[in-house]
């Protein structure tokens, strides 16, 4: 299942924070449709199935099977080498908003499809009651 159809889930402190990241960076178009089409929520009231920012999360890679644990960071923690996806990444950003179960699909910069089905999230900070990372 995707949700590239319908509006995700936010947290109003994230949707706030990444809104300030933009104007000194380029703003991926799916970025932008994401934010502007987001169901946002006080972050005490967002399902704890619902990837946020740093969230610690199981994916699954669809057509290998393949298994990896990916957090979802701003620009400045971002680290591919260490499982560390930037928001502003094409995979970052159609992590962001998804719940268990569903399937992450984006484009690399040179067309390819990828996808990633998220199969649990490990740690959501907002169930954690941590509401200022």
């Amino acid at each position: 299942m995707s949700h590239s159809d319908t509006a995700r889930l936010m947290s109003e402190l994230d949707h706030a924070r990444i809104l300030r990241l933009l104007p000194q960076r380029g703003v991926p178009e799916s970025l932008s449709e994401l934010l502007q089409g987001a169901e946002l929520m006080d972050p005490r009231e967002l399902p704890p199935q619902v990837v946020t920012m740093h969230s610690h999360l199981l994916v699954e890679d669809p057509l290998s099977g393949t298994r990896q644990e990916l957090t979802l960071s701003y620009p400045v923690d971002a680290d591919p080498a260490q499982g560390r996806v930037s928001v502003l990444s094409p995979v970052g950003t159609s992590l962001l908003g998804l719940e268990e179960g569903e399937t992450a699909e984006w484009l690399t910069p040179d067309g390819r499809r990828h996808a990633l089905r998220l199969v649990r999230i490990l740690y959501q900070p907002e169930a954690s009651g941590d509401y200022l990372r």
